[in-house]
């Protein structure tokens, strides 16, 4: 059974997770503690990495090998032949997805981990606090949480284009969901973890579109 290792609020984990759910294949989730060990994974991968998600398929384990990869996606794709890579969107996705990525999920997660102490057990808050500051400096939460209206303002705005690309196709490139569809959702699901917030009002075509990603099947399609 394939088994995904992750943290439950990671975006990246999410979009994993639901490419899972979406297969209809069974499947085995661990969730890590921040403060936990993190040996498995450093075995797993034969001390090359250390982050999640990681997918362990019997003997495969299948983890990012750069900022711009899609290795885990793209295995999971090819394994059950789920579409999510369409040869004729080559190269269109790969730039929806450095969008996605880079500019939304750099605003959504913001958003997201001011409300850290909610989600995140009393014992791993200090590492939790301790990673951001390592990586996003002194007080980032503390700025991020002033920031707080104009980041939701900014999010808006990015999800212009997605707006409109889904006002004529049920799916940001067409009649069935493509792997961008699961990127976004697992940025936007990460947006809304912390259940503080809802996606912008105006865009309702992304609102239903949502709401269509969040039950979609593979077997939908066959």
């Amino acid at each position: 059974m394939i088994e995904l290792i992750q943290f439950p609020w990671s975006p990246f984990c999410i979009v994993q997770r639901r490419i899972l759910e979406f297969s209809g294949a069974p499947f085995k989730i661990t969730n890590l503690k921040l403060t936990g060990d993190r040996s498995l994974i450093w075995k797993l991968t034969k001390e090359r990495y250390y982050g999640v998600p990681i997918v362990r398929d019997g003997r495969n384990v299948l983890f990012e090998m750069d900022d711009d990869s899609q290795v885990i996606a793209k295995y999971l794709d090819e394994e059950m032949e789920l579409g999510l890579f369409p040869a004729e969107l080559c190269g269109v996705q790969d730039l929806l997805w450095r969008y996605i990525e880079n500019e939304i999920e750099g605003v959504g997660f913001k958003l997201n981990d001011i409300y850290f102490k909610e989600f995140v057990v009393k014992a791993d808050q200090v590492a939790f606090i301790r990673h951001k500051e390592r990586k996003f400096g002194r007080g980032c939460l503390d700025q991020w949480r002033a920031q707080q209206k104009d980041l939701q303002k900014k999010l808006a705005a990015l999800l212009v284009p997605f707006e409109q690309m889904l006002l004529h196709r049920p799916f940001l490139l067409g009649e069935r969901p493509c792997f961008v569809d699961f990127n976004l959702f697992g940025i936007l699901e990460n947006f809304l973890y912390s259940g503080h917030y809802q996606l912008p009002a105006r865009h309702k075509q992304i609102h239903q579109w949502h709401r269509r990603m969040s039950s979609v099947k593979h077997s939908d399609y066959l």
